[in-house]
């Protein structure tokens, strides 16, 4: 083991510590796969007092922390960087009992998506945001980023689920907030300051998370449409028919459609369209019947909002479209070294996003290609490019996701990767209030260096 002072400092606290190489090499980064540090020390404390241990002994030596979930992120926030002390969660995955009365369960930073899904099914109860890497995210790591996901349309994002938290500040000092209370004037609400910090304002150690009743009816259906505006318009009618039923609105461009349906080996829908659009809807049997998700499908077909429409016919199916989603993941991640953008756009200005990000592609790279999907009833796009201009064509499209009212980063965060962005989203006002409350929590900036506020 290694003689790292910070060790001697730090005897007798349970913390799982790994100094040989070989076996920190797998939290040198996140999914996307890039090294920059192999970390000479992780640290993988048991629970809450061990992380404030290891939090208030690195402020005491100078030493930078980064914090880690699952590795599952797509912005570099977990990739370690030289000198960093590795402070890992994934010893803290312990549940609480589901409140079925609150619907509410209190869970340590370090339990899967997957895990909570689980213990709300066994109360009937679903938990609101789902997405692909479920089995390895954290609840850490998604409150940290504020993550999305698939069915933001009915629940809203992470920060919408959050009932409470317990965070540990850079100097060790515990933060409970975790009273879930629905209404509680007692001043800010303290603990929404640390949704989307990505772990650069305090260490989330425990989370309390809102639950849902478990839809007891679903239906979905794959779409072909011939371009945005004409899947917007869809999305309009299905709005008006259905209201906040509609739970998912997911859109696959062709590229993507074509290699995700060659992966799965089925294709749903011919090709040829020019664009995929995923539906969902979620209630209640008792007040809801299957049949108005297909009537109001029926009438957006009669009234030329789409070409051609294939309806899950049982749970199976249901599923099998599903998958197809998940697929344009597995397919792109596949294609090797791609450059991913996680985009949000004004719903008025996707049309012309999309054309002017072909137009300038092509300017600045003629075999420049994109691979495009996303959450469309929300703005979301993964534009995600194969160029060998990396730097160039994520300055341009980003600026210009930017200058149309969009943003950098929907739901992955800014990270290390995208951190140099924030200037183009947020005023300078912004970005110093943002630096006085890092100063505030963390004076020795010892945090997330170069996560969210840029070096």
């Amino acid at each position: 083991m290694s003689d790292d002072p910070l060790l001697v400092a730090l005897a007798g606290h349970d913390l799982a510590p790994l100094s040989d190489p070989d076996a920190c090499a797998r939290f040198a980064t996140d999914a996307t796969r890039r090294v920059e540090s192999v970390p000479a020390l992780v640290l993988r404390p048991a629970g809450t007092a061990g992380v404030s241990a290891v939090l208030a002994a690195c402020h005491a030596a100078g030493r930078p922390v980064v914090v880690q979930g699952g590795l599952t992120g797509l912005s570099g926030g977990a990739r370690v960087r030289p000198g960093e002390v590795v402070l890992s969660l994934e010893r803290m995955r312990s549940l609480g009992p589901v409140d079925p009365l609150s619907a509410q369960i209190e869970v340590e930073a370090g339990a899967t998506l997957q895990a909570v899904q689980s213990a709300a099914a066994g109360h009937d109860l679903v938990f609101g945001v789902d997405l692909g890497a479920r089995g390895t995210a954290t609840i850490g790591g998604m409150v940290a980023t504020n993550a999305g996901g698939i069915r933001v349309l009915r629940y809203g994002m992470m920060r919408a689920q959050v009932a409470g938290l317990e965070v540990v500040l850079a100097d060790g000092t515990v933060i409970s907030a975790v009273r879930g209370l629905d209404k509680d004037n007692a001043g800010p609400a303290l603990h929404q300051l640390f949704i989307g910090s990505e772990g650069t304002y305090g260490v989330i150690t425990r989370a309390l998370l809102r639950l849902h009743p478990a839809p007891t009816l679903q239906a979905n259906a794959l779409i072909a449409v011939d371009d945005v505006p004409q899947a917007q318009a869809l999305l309009r009618h299905l709005r008006a028919r259905l209201g906040g039923l509609l739970s998912a609105y997911e859109g696959i461009w062709p590229e993507v459609y074509e290699g995700a349906t060659a992966r799965l080996g089925t294709t749903p829908l011919p090709y040829g369209a020019g664009l995929y659009v995923l539906a969902e809807i979620q209630g209640m049997q008792h007040i809801l019947r299957e049949e108005a998700f297909e009537a109001a499908l029926i009438e957006a077909y009669e009234a030329g909002l789409c070409r051609d429409i294939v309806v899950a016919q049982s749970g199976r199916e249901h599923d099998q479209l599903w998958a197809l989603r998940e697929a344009c993941v597995e397919y792109t991640f596949g294609l090797g070294e791609l450059v991913p953008h996680d985009l949000s756009l004004p719903a008025h200005a996707l049309p012309a996003f999309l054309d002017k990000a072909r137009a300038l592609l092509a300017r600045i790279d003629t075999e420049a290609r994109p691979y495009i999907y996303g959450h469309l009833g929300d703005g979301n796009l993964h534009y995600i490019v194969q160029t060998a201009r990396s730097s160039e064509v994520s300055t341009a499209l980003n600026a210009l996701a930017a200058g149309m009212g969009g943003s950098v980063t929907a739901e992955h965060g800014l990270g290390q990767d995208k951190a140099p962005y924030l200037a183009m989203v947020r005023s300078g006002a912004e970005i110093q209030l943002m630096g006085t409350l890092k100063r505030a929590l963390d004076p020795a900036a010892s945090l997330g260096r170069g996560r969210l506020l840029p070096d």
